[in-house]
């Protein structure tokens, strides 16, 4: 870990520093000079791409960072595997300073920084020497890499920084180290971890930055997936949330939603827009998202292959659909992937699903003999199917329940791509009644095995989309006594959600305040809070609730609601000492001589 974050830093150095000759008259084949490199804007370009691709690395979106870290935090997923100490840690919320999901995510995010850096700083190596119509590709380079240095800082301060900031305190706690340069000698890589406040500063700063230099820039064909001015100013107007600056947000966000020319998609594309249909890619809703080749194919194990490594992910292999057994029993299930996750029994009952658990009753279809998958001896007790049928035609729970998960013995799914099989329980919960056992839908596959197939991720990832704004712009309004409008962006999202016109008021979908009852009717964290029921529902699975749940300080009456997980004994500990933030690595601490560790750790 050490020695990784060392050599990143150290090549930084080397990259704009150039070729020394040592006495041996032999140079470094890792470094180029700065005298001729980068020596023409698609030089730089190359340079950039790093900032982009590193979001894939296996440590962060490429794998690790979501089905091993966030969603076992928020207990989004539950996990059936318990030999890794580190994932039952992220269960557990209670980490130590070498957990290796947080080590993982601190260097992997820094390494991106860097990257950015490295752009940065040969943008302004090679404008000097750069013709005028160079000049305008280069300023949309730097706005490009402003963005997704913000992007990382985001992510860094959220995860480690010591405390969010209200709008009475947690300017002066610890936020991470600052690098806005890149470091000159070994001496200039030990730094101090800034204020919250200088960090945020840092980040809204790149923002506007990104917002000035790509204004007005549409990308097309190739390009269509980078930074835009809008995903600046979309990001722009979350930080602002995230530090309570009200004033600065409302205007923000609001110019996002009236300026942007996005909104939210239709349910029916809504429906199907986490599953990798093409035609979803780049959606009037999409903000910034994760650009994803699924081509790394033959075995060629996706992020650690060889073909298209750096171009894909493969969260899906760890919490893919569930097939019914192919001898037609629950106990012969099989996933479409590893099948080490599974949604947490907790949520399905939140998005309104109150018919409880299902039984196995005879088929009494059955032949007699040879019992397969369209073949069972056993099935879903019909009396309790047509329950849950007439959930979804009556939409009694929460549709995007629907969209989220896969309901066993109700979905399907195609294991080959071809053949339709039920969905099913896993088989670890297999003659147990008293379990939900719904899979994942959003981000996972269910028409192919992707431990099979390559494996790779067949769909790109949002990661900042309307919804998210409309609901942070609820948020804003709700914080400065304008309800009126925050119930009405709130009931957009809904609206949508239950397939109706997102700008019509609707008298049987609407919420009448901000305290009205939600679909998670009981729950003493959503039941009568729609703001945060809204953004828990909305985006179910796509690694925002964990900051929520931090900045709103809900995680012990989260912890409580959702008790335990498969891969712990005993109940989840949060402490609220230290569960809000992640530890600064072990290995940080023994290689940086002027950094400090989060308190409770």
């Amino acid at each position: 870990m050490y020695k990784k974050l060392y050599i990143s830093s150290l090549l930084a150095v080397t990259l704009i520093a150039g070729c020394k000759k040592d006495i041996l008259n032999a140079s470094d084949p890792s470094a180029y000079s700065s005298s001729s490199y980068p020596a023409s804007v698609n030089d730089l370009q190359s340079v950039l791409a790093a900032c982009y691709s590193n979001l894939r690395d296996p440590d962060l979106f490429g794998f690790h960072l979501l089905p091993k870290a966030l969603s076992n935090s928020t207990h989004t997923a539950n996990s059936a595997y318990n030999g890794d100490p580190a994932w039952n840690e992220m269960a557990n919320t209670n980490l130590s300073v070498n957990n290796q999901y947080s080590t993982e995510a601190y260097t992997a995010f820094y390494t991106g920084v860097k990257n950015c850096n490295v752009t940065l700083a040969g943008a302004d190596l090679y404008a000097p020497k750069a013709s005028a119509a160079d000049k305008v590709s280069i300023d949309y380079i730097r706005g490009q890499a402003y963005f997704l240095r913000a992007y990382y800082y985001f992510q860094l301060e959220c995860l480690f920084g010591e405390s969010y900031i209200t709008a009475t305190s947690g300017s002066d706690k610890m936020g991470v180290p600052i690098y806005n340069g890149l470091p000159t000698d070994l001496a200039s890589t030990q730094v101090a971890r800034s204020s919250t406040r200088a960090v945020w500063n840092l980040i809204e700063s790149d923002l506007k930055q990104s917002a000035t230099l790509l204004k007005g820039k549409v990308w097309t064909g190739n390009d269509v997936g980078r930074v835009s001015e809008w995903a600046a100013k979309g990001l722009l107007g979350k930080a602002y949330v995230f530090t309570q600056d009200w004033a600065n947000a409302k205007t923000t966000l609001l110019d996002v939603i009236q300026n942007s020319g996005k909104t939210l998609m239709p349910f029916a594309k809504y429906a199907d827009a986490f599953n990798g249909n093409s035609a979803n890619e780049f959606n009037e809703e999409s903000l910034f998202e994760l650009n994803i080749d699924a081509d790394a194919k033959g075995n060629d194990y996706g992020v650690y292959g060889g073909k298209a490594a750096n171009a894909t992910t493969i969260n899906g292999l760890i919490w893919p659909a569930w097939a019914l057994g192919a001898d037609g029993t629950e106990g012969a299930a099989s996933p479409l992937g590893y099948g080490n996750e599974i949604v947490h029994d907790k949520n399905i009952p939140r998005f309104g699903f109150n018919i409880g658990y299902y039984n196995l009753v005879p088929n009494p279809t059955y032949t007699g003999s040879n019992p397969s998958y369209n073949n069972p001896q056993q099935i879903m007790d019909p009396v309790y199917r047509a329950k849950a049928l007439l959930v979804r035609a009556n939409k009694t729970a929460d549709p995007r329940l629907f969209v989220n998960t896969i309901e066993p013995w109700i979905d399907v799914v195609k294991p080959d791509g071809v053949t339709v099989y039920p969905a099913s329980k896993p088989n670890f919960y297999a003659g147990q009644v008293n379990t939900y056992g719904f899979s994942f839908r959003k981000y996972a596959p269910n028409t192919y095995n992707e431990n099979n197939n390559g494996p790779a991720d067949g769909w790109n990832y949002y990661l900042l989309r309307m919804a998210d704004v409309y609901l942070l712009y609820a948020e804003t309004c709700a914080a400065t006594s304008d309800n009126a409008t925050a119930l009405e962006y709130l009931n957009k999202v809904k609206r949508r959600a239950y397939s109706l016109p997102i700008n019509t008021a609707s008298a049987t979908v609407d919420y009448k305040s901000l305290t009205d009852v939600t679909s998670a009717t009981g729950d003493p964290v959503l039941g009568t809070n729609p703001l945060y029921y809204e953004r828990w529902a909305e985006l179910f699975n796509e690694g925002h609730w964990w900051y929520d749940v931090c900045r709103w300080k809900i995680g012990k009456s989260e912890a409580t609601y959702f008790g335990t997980a498969l891969n712990l004994t005993g109940a989840i500990q949060w402490d609220d000492n230290k569960s809000y933030t992640w530890p600064i690595p072990l290995s940080e601490i023994n290689s940086n001589s002027k950094i400090k560790q989060n308190p409770g750790y």
